[in-house]
Parts: structure tokens; C-alpha cells; sequence
């Protein structure tokens, strides 16, 4: 594979593994809230993607120490280093007063290297991004955007709730005040097919984003999505075609791109399908067979 994986890069930028520690600041999101409706994604369970992510009650600061200490035995060393991920539902969805003050007390930790905020793309004002632009300057911040797909039939399917145009102006906005963009895209949503998702990855290698987060397709209990499957709407992908699909998607982006995820974990509790991904040394073992295999 020609692309940098994110452990890679990490290594070379930070001198260091670096290890992400997921936060729960208390947000919520616009399809959630009623600003745009309130059962939120298709796809989306209660946690806002945070399953996990940190205890919200807690403040940030003791939030990266748990975090922290949850990794500790992993560390070759005692001197860590890790990325306060601002993970769960819409990271910058908040006053603005309230995400300066999360976001300094992350980046002010003197583990930290990087702070990476999870959010929607029509929800990054000019100011937001100013905030975020500043902080930049003491550490790299990265935006990671939930695109999932550039079709737009799919895209209300899913209830993503905004156009794939407040995407593109948030890239511009953002890659116009130096910040590095991450993009999530979700291959096996229902209704797409291969062409489908590669054309969303070549437009992706087509734009200014530094990185890309690939993730499989969870039905998880409880969601609108279960309900679909339960009622045999949609399949989903086998392990053969996903990881077939992770090597086309990567073979269409420049080098320039790091590959920040190729599959993803969901909650064992929740997880309905496809239950061959909790097997995940065996899927990433494949993946890794078919990339070196180009």
C-alpha cells in the first residue's frame, strides 16, 4: 500500500505511537435535537458514535486520564502520547464559549499532541473555524467530517440531513485556514453499489482532505437501520467484498492521503450484522494480504 496508515504517520510526525483517547463533552447534534429532526442518522445509535468515548459527566482533563490509564499497559514506555478525540455526536455543535473552553483544556494537557474533532460539515460557522484555526497554532487540529457517501439518494436514505455542497464549502473553508480535514466514509450502505462507493473515494482523491476513515457498515439494535435488516430490505457485505472494496477505494487516493481506519468496531452488545467483523485481527489480516497483493 502506498498510503501512510495512521500509526505510520503518527510515528514520523510525533516521534512516537500515539494513542487516541475518545471524549464525550456533553454534545448533541442538529438531527437529533430537532433542528433537522430527531431520530438522528439511519445508521446512528444512542451514543452519537461514542460508544467508546468517555463518561460525559466527567470533565475533560479526568476523562484523558482515564483514558490514559486504560492504555497504559500497552505503552513500550512510561511517557505517552495521545490524540483527545472529541468523538461522540457533533464536536462542534455548542456555543461557542463552550467549545473554546473543552477544546483549550484538551490541547492544554501536556500529553496531547493533537486534538481531532468529530463533527458535521454544516456545522462549522466562520467562527468555529477561526477557534479551531487558532488552536492549530499550539497543536495540530484535525476536523474529521462525516461525509459516508457523496450520493445524494443515499444520502437522505440515511437521514444524513445536509447537502453534499455544505460538505464542499466546509472543506474549503477548512483546508482555506490550513486545518487538515479528515473524511469518514461508510462502504455497504443500502442501495449503493461497488461503483457507487468507489466514485465516492475517487472524488475524495479529487479533493484537499489530508486523510480518510473507511468503516463497514454496523447494524446496530435499537436503530432504524435494524429495523430495515430485520425486515430483509438489505444485506450486508461479506468479508470477501469488503475488504476487496478497502483495496479499490485506497488503490483511487493520491499517496498524499493517510489512512486513518479500514474497518471499524461495534459494540459486541449491540452489533447485529455482520458478526464476522468482531473477528478483527482475522479482517485486518486480510485486508493487509490484499493490499500487499496491490
Amino acid at each position: 500500500m502506498k498510503n501512510k496508515t495512521a500509526n505510520r504517520y503518527n510515528r514520523e510526525r510525533f516521534g512516537c505511537k500515539v494513542y487516541r483517547i475518545a471524549l464525550d463533552a456533553g454534545f448533541t447534534c442538529p438531527n437529533r435535537d430537532g433542528t433537522i429532526d430527531t431520530r438522528g442518522c439511519i445508521f446512528c445509535s444512542g451514543y452519537g458514535s461514542g460508544e467508546f468515548a468517555g463518561d460525559r459527566d466527567l470533565g475533560i482533563t479526568e476523562q484523558i486520564e482515564r483514558g490514559k490509564n486504560l492504555v497504559r499497559d500497552k505503552m513500550p514506555g512510561k511517557d505517552g502520547r495521545y490524540i483527545a478525540y472529541f468523538q461522540a455526536f457533533t464536536g462542534t455543535y455548542a456555543p461557542l464559549e463552550k467549545l473554546k473552553r473543552v477544546y483549550t483544556e484538551a490541547i492544554e494537557h501536556p500529553d496531547v499532541v493533537a486534538l481531532s474533532i468529530a463533527t458535521r460539515p454544516d456545522c462549522l460557522p466562520d467562527e468555529v473555524i477561526d477557534l479551531i484555526a487558532s488552536l492549530n497554532k499550539i497543536k495540530p487540529v484535525w476536523v474529521e467530517l462525516g461525509l459516508q457517501t457523496i450520493h445524494e439518494r443515499t444520502a437522505q436514505y440515511i437521514r444524513r440531513g445536509y447537502p453534499l455542497s455544505a460538505y464542499e464549502d466546509a472543506v474549503e473553508r477548512l483546508a482555506g485556514n490550513g486545518i487538515e480535514i479528515i473524511t469518514h466514509i461508510i462502504l455497504g450502505l443500502p442501495g449503493e453499489t461497488r461503483e457507487d462507493m468507489l466514485r465516492t473515494a475517487q472524488y475524495l482523491g479529487n479533493s484537499p482532505i489530508s486523510g480518510i476513515k473507511i468503516q463497514l457498515l454496523h447494524v446496530l439494535s435499537g436503530t432504524d437501520l435494524a429495523a430495515e435488516y430485520e425486515q430483509h430490505r438489505f444485506s450486508c457485505l461479506t468479508m470477501e467484498e469488503y475488504t476487496d472494496l478497502v483495496r479499490d477505494c485506497i488503490a483511487l487516493l493520491p499517496e498524499r492521503i493517510v489512512i486513518h481506519r479500514m474497518t471499524g468496531d461495534g459494540a459486541r452488545r449491540e452489533l447485529i450484522a455482520p458478526l464476522w467483523s468482531t473477528d478483527k485481527k482475522r479482517v485486518l489480516n486480510m485486508l493487509n494480504k490484499k493490499l500487499s497483493e496491490g
